[in-house]
């Protein structure tokens, strides 16, 4: 009788196949988890952006007016003087916005979700923050 050393053919795939399939589960499940994790702290990000224009209503019986986003991360907002947080991914969609600007009677400010479960489209109408349960943005407005 003879005696073969080493690994037959089929052994080999069928290792090299599992070893695939997980890498593959593991890819996905990674990615998943970078999104969800950009999108948490850009919900943290906007609550804070909300807090802030809030802490300033409470001392000024008005809110900040700016026509841009790019007010406060240019330092003229007295809001945060490091500048407002920078989305994630800053990039294309993923930016923070303040879709209409924001008065000294209100703002509406939202981020764009990788995961599509935000609380608003996009507001289209000057002025206005409006909330729909199926769109993928999530936007937070003035609470007085």
């Amino acid at each position: 009788m003879k005696k073969y050393l080493g690994f037959s053919l089929l052994e080999l795939l069928v290792v090299i196949s599992i070893i695939g399939i997980l890498v593959s589960i593991g890819t996905v499940a990674f990615t998943t988890a970078q999104k969800t994790g950009r999108d948490s702290r850009r919900r943290s990000d906007i609550k804070a952006m909300q807090d802030a224009f809030e802490q300033y209503r409470a001392e000024n019986s008005t809110y900040e007016a700016c026509s841009t986003m790019a007010d406060y991360n240019s330092g003229s907002g007295s809001l945060m003087p490091g500048g407002l947080p920078v989305d994630p991914r800053n990039s294309g969609d993923y930016v923070y916005n303040t879709a209409n600007g924001c008065t000294v009677s209100g703002y509406c400010v939202c981020a764009y979700l990788e995961s599509g479960t935000g609380n608003a489209d996009l507001p289209v109408t000057p002025g206005t923050c409006s909330y729909n349960s199926g769109g993928d943005y999530y936007c937070l407005t003035n609470l007085q």
